[in-house]
C-alpha cells in the first residue's frame, strides 16, 4: 500500500499485513482479527481498556521476564532512570567535532548515538547494541552468554556509563549474564528508538519548513508511523465488561497505526504537517498513542525527545536531505515500526 504522507516523490511501501491494516481496518473501532484476537482502534473504547488494569510482566516491552527471571517494577524503574541519566550526561558534554551523519539511516543515526551515549564502556557491553542481533534472539543471547563467560570482567568505574557500572557489579557467570541481558533491554531501545524514527521524519518530510520546530517534526512522525505500532493485553476478565464484542479468551490488540490515521479524529489524516502540533497537547489529543497510554507512558519517552531533536539539529544544520534519486521507502512489519533504510547525502 502507498501511503499519501509522504512528499509526492516519495512512496511509503508498507508490509502487506500493515497495508491490510490500513486498508480494511481504519476509522474502525472494534474488529475481529483472529480467531483469539480483537483489535481494537477506537480511542474511546481503547482508552477503557487500557485503563482497565496494569500491563503484566510479559507485556512491558522493555522489562518482560529475562531467562525466565522476572523483573520487578522497581528495578525497571531504577534501571530506566539509570539510563535516563546516562542520556543526560551524554547530551551535557561538548559533541565530537566534525559529525558526519550522511549515509544509510536508521544505521547511521543508531551507530552515532551509541558511541555518543555508551562510547566509554566495555566493547562486550557495547557489542550488545549491534543491530544484527535483531536477527534472532539466538543470536543475541549467544553473544550474551560468550561476553559472561570471557575473563576480564569490567569492574565498577567511575568513568563508566551508569548502566555498565551496573553490570560490572554482577558476580559470578549467571549474574553477568543476567546483567548483560539488562543492559541490552535498556540501551539498545534508546538508539534503535531515536534513530528509526528520525529516519522516519526525514523519509516523510525531509527537507523541512525552515520554520518548524524539531518538535513538531518529531510528534507528526511519530503521529504518522509510530514506532510501537501496536499495544497487545492479553485475554483478561476485564475486557468483556469493557466492550462485549470482546470475549473472554480474546487477545487484545490495540493499534495506535490506526488510531493515528483515523479520519475522524485528524484533518487530512495521512498529510505530514508538523504544524498541527502548533495547537495539540500530545498528551491529551485523543487517538495519540505513541508512547502508551496515560494510565502508563512510556517511561523512556523523556530520553526520545531530547535525543531525536539533537539528531534533527545536527542534520537540518549541515545541509544533509534525503536522497533525491531514493523514491521508496520499504516499511517492514517489525515490532519497531520504520522505514527500512533512508539515504542521507548532501544537499547539491
Amino acid at each position: 500500500m502507498a501511503s499519501s504522507s509522504a512528499p509526492p516523490a516519495r512512496t511509503t511501501v508498507f508490509a502487506p499485513r500493515l497495508a491490510a491494516l490500513l486498508g480494511e481496518h481504519l476509522g474502525r473501532d472494534v474488529f475481529r482479527l483472529e480467531p483469539d484476537t480483537i483489535g481494537v482502534a477506537g480511542h474511546e473504547v481503547a482508552d477503557r481498556i487500557l485503563a482497565a488494569r496494569r500491563a503484566t510482566e510479559t507485556e512491558r516491552p522493555t522489562f518482560k521476564p529475562l531467562h525466565g527471571r522476572s523483573i520487578s517494577r522497581a528495578e525497571a524503574s531504577a534501571v530506566t532512570r539509570t539510563i535516563g541519566n546516562d542520556v543526560r550526561e551524554a547530551l551535557a558534554r561538548p559533541l565530537p567535532r566534525h559529525v558526519d551523519l550522511a549515509g544509510p539511516w536508521p544505521l547511521t543515526g543508531h551507530l552515532f548515538l551509541r558511541d555518543l551515549i555508551l562510547g566509554q564502556d566495555p566493547r562486550r557491553l557495547r557489542m550488545l547494541m549491534s543491530r544484527t542481533l535483531e536477527l534472532t534472539p539466538k543470536l543475541t543471547w549467544s553473544v550474551i552468554g560468550v561476553g559472561a563467560a570471557l575473563p576480564g570482567w569490567p569492574r565498577p568505574d567511575a568513568r563508566l556509563t551508569g548502566l555498565a557500572d551496573r553490570a560490572a557489579r554482577a558476580r559470578g557467570y549467571q549474574e553477568r549474564r543476567y546483567a548483560m541481558g539488562v543492559y541490552r533491554r535498556a540501551a539498545a531501545p534508546v538508539c534503535f528508538t531515536v534513530s528509526t524514527l528520525v529516519a522516519n521524519a526525514l523519509w516523510l518530510g525531509a527537507p523541512f519548513d525552515e520554520g518548524a520546530s524539531h518538535r513538531n517534526i518529531i510528534l507528526e512522525s511519530l503521529r504518522l508511523l509510530p514506532p510501537s505500532w501496536n499495544i497487545l493485553r492479553n485475554a483478561s476478565p476485564e475486557y468483556p465488561v469493557v466492550d462485549s464484542r470482546i470475549g473472554a479468551r480474546d487477545d487484545v490488540l490495540l493499534l495506535p497505526l490506526l488510531s493515528h490515521r483515523d479520519p475522524a479524529l485528524w484533518g487530512e489524516p495521512d498529510a505530514f504537517r508538523p504544524e498541527r502540533w502548533d495547537t495539540l497537547d500530545p498528551d491529551a489529543t485523543p487517538g495519540y498513542l505513541p508512547f502508551g497510554h496515560a494510565s502508563e507512558r512510556c517511561w523512556g519517552r523523556h530520553m526520545v525527545m531530547p535525543l531525536a531533536e539533537l539528531l534533527l539539529d545536527l542534520i537540518r544544520g549541515s545541509g544533509l536531505t534525503v536522497d533525491p534519486g531514493q523514491r521508496a521507502g520499504r516499511v517492514p512489519l517489525l515490532g519497531l515500526l520504520g522505514v527500512e533504510e533512508v539515504r542521507l547525502v548532501r544537499r547539491r
